[in-house]
């Protein structure tokens, strides 16, 4: 299978709306990547990812990542310095978490949404929705390495 039909057009276009719902009531960015593998530790792959996708050049530095190796079937889930420096130290954990309890019964779009939901969640209190907010990043899905 291609890793972009790892989603479906509609999973696609479900975890695209995910996104856009969120962020209606932040000033935050939030992005999906998925890869095939992960050969290191995926914490320090979605760092990588991260910046290759230049989520660290947002304003106020509110960008979260949600960051895949569906071969691997490994996952993390991180923010910028911005968002870190509010939340609480378990907070990605409790959205990781989360998430594992729907990828384990293969409900990947699901768990996904979730996590964005929660991160949702957090960013609208600490970063609300600006009147000249700008979507500074893209909402779909990137792929590959």
């Amino acid at each position: 299978m291609a890793l972009k039909d790892f989603f479906t057009l509609d999973q696609q276009k479900e975890i695209g709306f995910s996104i856009e719902k969120a962020e209606l009531n932040t000033s935050g960015e939030i992005r999906v990547h998925l890869e095939e593998k992960c050969k290191i530790d995926p914490i320090i792959r979605a760092v990588a990812v991260f910046e290759k996708l230049k989520m660290h050049a947002t304003e106020q530095r509110n960008g979260v990542l949600f960051y895949l190796a569906v071969k691997d079937k490994k996952f993390a889930v991180i923010g910028d310095k911005g968002i870190n420096d509010l939340v609480d130290s378990n907070f990605w954990e409790d959205v990781k978490s989360e998430m594992l309890t729907q990828f384990k019964n293969a409900n990947f779009t699901e768990g996904l949404c979730k996590g964005i939901e929660m991160a949702g969640e957090k960013l609208k209190i600490n970063f609300p929705f600006q009147a000249n907010d700008i979507n500074e990043l893209s909402n779909e899905i990137s792929f590959g390495d």
